[in-house]
């Protein structure tokens, strides 16, 4: 019986990774055609093959889903045309043992994608979009595509932040109770010394009712809450952040008295992944066992294309929708899942 765990898990696993090679080679040839046209300054031929070896392992990670349920189709539909699994079933193998030996190779999957989502995609990413950043820039330094931050009253916008925690083109914006300016503060760059930050290079505009006084500095400390470890959450994108991460930039935020519902729905997302790989993968089992038994191996490519583009369709609506009308995130992530699995095991029921 293990062997035959083993012949299942192997060719599922098999066309499974397969796919994925030629969904992310797909995707990457995409992205880089993309990144052609946004050739300027700095960002030229060697800048864009670097950014799009960076991004790599969140196109990866983007795609074990939707490569899972087409691996199951075409590795489990390649047994049934092959009439393996009718003489399995005729040997007396249960139903329910051929889909574990089919879930073996999505928990390979289902594990990579974890490890890149929290330990090199936040990274990589992160060093993708800065060096895009100070690359398009006239003088290498600076650049328009920066981010805003709020801290109390303080609205700060980095022109680019690098992975050790340097920051380039600070914009302070310090306003009173009555959300009046009162100061306004910009340098060049800053360094990070631990408990506090350095500026250099510092411009400060303080507004009075008629008057503005403006001051210049070498350097000048800047105290902040905002740390090396929550830049590196800022400056990356909600779904391009770790669990962890997520986690700890949410309870920032909420200490902020700020609104962390889009992060909250990044993180539910990234913890519900696995789930959505199993409801992908039952799904294909149910149609080869189903209502694709017979078919071809194109409409069998075909069906799971469909399935697991409506799914991410469903998916990316739902999470959106629930931050306009105010429902849990986590339903809004669930939901499809849960459609998914009643489906596949309605499917198997009736094929069982």
């Amino acid at each position: 019986m293990r062997k035959l765990d083993r012949h299942i898990g192997v060719t599922v696993l098999a066309a499974m990774m397969v796919v994925l090679i030629i969904i992310v080679f797909l995707d990457t040839l995409f992205g880089f055609m993309t990144q052609l046209d946004a050739m300027r300054a700095n960002y030229q031929l060697p800048e864009v093959v670097r950014y799009m070896v960076l991004t790599m392992p969140k196109r990866i990670y983007e795609v074990i889903p939707v490569s899972a349920l087409i691996g199951c189709l075409v590795g489990l539909g390649s047994l049934a045309n092959n009439s393996e699994l009718v003489v399995m079933r005729a040997a007396g193998v249960s139903l329910i043992r051929i889909c574990w030996s089919v879930m073996k190779p999505a928990i390979v999957l289902m594990l990579v994608g974890l490890l890149l989502s929290e330990y090199v995609s936040p990274i990589t990413e992160q060093m993708a979009q800065t060096g895009r950043k100070i690359a398009r820039s006239a003088d290498g330094k600076y650049t328009d595509e920066g981010l805003w931050h709020r801290e109390g009253d303080d609205y700060m916008f980095f022109n680019a932040v690098e992975p050790n925690g340097v920051l380039y083109g600070i914009n302070i914006y310090r306003f009173d109770e009555n959300r009046k300016l009162e100061e306004t503060v910009y340098a060049e760059r800053a360094l990070s010394q631990g408990s506090h930050w350095l500026l250099e290079n510092v411009e400060t505009s303080t507004y009075y009712d008629d008057r503005v006084d403006v001051s210049s500095a070498q350097t000048q400390i800047w105290e902040t809450d905002l740390t090396t470890t929550l830049l590196k959450v800022v400056v990356v994108k909600p779904d391009d952040l770790s669990i962890s991460g997520l986690a700890t930039y949410i309870d920032y935020l909420e200490n902020q008295d700020l609104q962390s519902a889009e992060y909250a729905l990044a993180l539910f997302k990234k913890v519900l992944q696995p789930l959505a790989i199993f409801a992908l993968v039952l799904i294909g089992i149910s149609f080869v066992f189903g209502p694709l038994r017979t078919v071809s191996v194109g409409l069998r490519l075909f069906s799971g294309v469909i399935t697991g583009v409506t799914f991410m369709i469903v998916q990316n609506l739902m999470g959106p929708l629930s931050l306009v009308f105010g429902f849990s995130p986590f339903v809004a992530i669930l939901l499809p899942i849960l459609c998914c699995f009643g489906v596949g095991v309605l499917l198997l029921r009736r094929a069982g």
